[in-house]
């Protein structure tokens, strides 16, 4: 198989993680959840009971930490922080990491060093447009706010958390506009990218529609 680079952008709560792990495995190629590396520092910094908003901290953090990634675990220092990282408080404080300048800058350095010359399916908020802007296949995963919330108050559920719908659908809308509009890398879609709204689409439908339109000489 040729080498292909997938990029599947969105906001929080598309679907686009569950389906770039899948459409890896199914091309069995390399999966790189850029999202994972951000709240791996969020989740460092929180720990250490020091602000997400510092810029000094952060630095620091990102300087220090040693990072490795596999399709279902996240490891920092040796540390397996997979579960550690998908907590309430980690979410609602990963966006200010994430719109850090140097944070992104040293992150995405990292994503297209591990990315190089292979075969990857990447998922984030600014892969088409920063990371891979040469990917061979560019999706842009959007659902509504509702929807998303919904799904993200099963995933907690079944962790033991309790949060109201509503309470989630406006972290998710501050999110979004966190997101959106910071200054460096901000979420949108890239040009020559497909919109997928996998608003009433199932896991399964939005796989597929992405596996039909990668060329079959890829497959």
């Amino acid at each position: 198989m040729k080498k292909i680079q997938i990029a599947i952008d969105g906001p929080a709560g598309s679907g686009k993680s569950t389906v770039a792990k899948e459409i890896a495995n199914r091309l069995n190629i390399l999966y790189l959840d850029t999202g994972a590396m951000y709240r791996a520092v969020t989740y460092i910094v929180l720990s250490r009971g020091q602000s997400a908003q510092d810029s000094e901290v952060l630095k620091n953090v990102v300087d220090q930490i040693e990072m490795e990634l596999t399709p279902n675990h996240v490891f920092v220092n040796g540390k397996d922080i997979s579960d550690a990282i998908r907590t309430p408080n980690v979410s609602q404080n990963v966006s200010f990491v994430a719109m850090d300048a140097y944070v992104r800058e040293k992150m995405v350095e990292l994503q297209k060093k591990i990315a190089g010359d292979q075969s990857v399916v990447m998922d984030g908020r600014d892969i088409a447009t920063h990371v891979l802007p040469d990917a061979d296949f560019k999706f842009f995963l959007v659902a509504s706010s509702e929807e998303r919330a919904k799904r993200r108050q099963s995933e907690l559920s079944q962790k033991g958390y309790d949060i109201p719908l509503e309470t989630l659908i406006d972290e998710i809308d501050k999110r979004d506009k966190l997101d959106s509009e910071r200054e460096v890398s901000p979420l949108r879609q890239a040009d020559d990218a497909i919109r997928v709204d996998t608003t009433k689409m199932t896991i399964e439908e939005v796989i597929g529609f992405i596996l039909e339109r990668i060329d079959s000489e890829f497959l």
